[in-house]
């Protein structure tokens, strides 16, 4: 099984994804930027790290893998169980475990894993078909000392030419101006000739609708009773998550312990496409509101939250 490809496929759509028992790649957007007096060009693309904390299955990976090796979800979380040995197994004996288009990770002296990014592929599909280029420095002052290089060796003489008589262009231009300043001022005659008229006759209808609603008189026999419009709801597209329920009697569960531990907003998500009723601490408008209380939720309640974006 490709578990690479698996990975590869859910850091397009997700800012995290988890292989349990062994670790999350994580994603962040870095904006596009100019380097170097060359001026080298990046476009925005997502970094990937690694968080070798980050241990348990979220159901996300199982889910996808089940579903394009056509096995079952139990089935999945074996096949991720037996990779995961197996880089275990490399990592313990000093060896790298390579994950295809995503990165490296090693040990150093102190046995801590260290992952190395590949950076050959850009996981932000808003950035689709941009590429880095480097825009070559501009050489004016090169070329100007050329030219006066040249100059000093073959001296550039102008030879005068006979000037010729356009004179009847002035007045060609001249009979061409007041023409075209006659034809205007007649337009703008013109323009206000039909204006007033148009205001006129606007008036004398104004004034008849007024007379006719005067002279009228509304009975209604059976008002229509009012109606109560309601207002769009608020569109909350950031939500952090604190895990996803095969069953919706634990997710149900699992909010009120949220509840209790003091997050109001929990709530749960309509049921997503791998049949798991996602529940969250909490929805937010923007995305930086959203990481600002992942961090926070982090360090004070679980380290495992992560966000997923609608």
């Amino acid at each position: 099984m490709q578990i690479e490809k698996h990975i590869s496929d859910l850091l397009y759509r997700y800012q995290c994804v988890t292989v349990p028992g062994f670790g999350a790649f994580l994603t962040e957007i870095i904006p596009a930027h100019v380097t170097g007096s060359a001026s080298s060009f990046f476009p925005p693309k997502k970094v990937v790290s690694f968080n070798a904390n980050v241990k348990n299955n979220d159901g996300l990976l199982a889910n996808h893998v089940a579903l394009q090796e056509k096995m079952s979800y139990e089935l999945a979380v074996i096949k991720i169980n037996e990779v995961v040995n197996e880089w275990s197994y490399l990592l313990q004996n000093r060896n790298r475990v390579v994950v295809k288009n995503i990165g490296e990770i090693s040990v150093n002296n102190e046995m801590n894993w260290v992952f190395e990014p590949a950076n050959t592929v850009n996981y932000l599909t808003d950035a689709f078909g941009l590429s880095s280029f480097v825009s070559p420095e501009i050489t004016r002052e090169v070329l100007h000392q050329q030219v006066e290089a040249l100059e000093e060796r073959a001296p550039i003489i102008f030879t005068p030419q006979r000037k010729r008589n356009y004179s009847y262009l002035k007045y060609a231009a001249v009979f061409t101006v007041m023409l075209g300043a006659g034809t205007f001022g007649y337009k703008m005659y013109y323009d206000q000739q039909i204006l007033e008229q148009t205001l006129i006759v606007e008036k004398k209808v104004q004034e008849k609708v007024q007379q006719q609603i005067q002279e009228a008189t509304f009975v209604l026999s059976n008002p229509i009773a009012s109606v109560a419009l309601a207002m769009p709801e608020e569109k909350l597209p950031y939500h952090l998550v604190a895990g996803a329920y095969r069953s919706e009697e634990n997710a149900n569960k699992a909010i009120a312990e949220l509840v209790a531990a003091g997050f109001e907003k929990a709530k749960m998500l309509p049921i997503n496409k791998h049949d798991l009723y996602p529940v969250v601490f909490a929805s937010f408008k923007t995305l930086k509101e959203a990481q600002a209380e992942r961090k926070a939720i982090q360090k004070s309640h679980s380290a495992e939250a992560w966000l997923l974006i609608d």
